[in-house]
């Protein structure tokens, strides 16, 4: 029960949860300061993963050779969609002016 939770469930939360004030920056801030909410997003998210896994191993005692992989590839695939969605946003997000330059 253990694995489901902190090894699935665990990252597409915080994926989610990251995923949904991304897209309120990128929509309502603009894409220059989603930019710096990105870079600031893979410090708190990579922070979030090694205490995910911190849980897992040493409080809940999992077997880190099927914990470790689980929560990883979780992790990585839900911040590759995340990553495709904010992009789609801030392609939709940029002006009129600067899509006439690129022309």
């Amino acid at each position: 029960m253990y694995y489901i939770i902190l090894g699935v469930l665990a990252p597409i939360i915080l994926n989610l949860i990251h995923l949904i004030v991304g897209l309120y920056v990128v929509t309502q801030r603009g894409n220059v300061i989603s930019l710096g909410f990105t870079g600031i997003g893979f410090l708190t998210k990579t922070v979030a993963l090694l205490w995910i896994t911190y849980l897992g191993i040493v409080m809940a005692k999992l077997d880190f050779r099927i914990f470790v992989p689980l929560l990883t590839f979780f992790w990585f695939f839900t911040h590759i969609v995340e990553a495709f969605v904010i992009q789609h946003y801030m392609k939709e997000n940029v002006s009129a002016h600067i899509k006439q330059i690129q022309q």
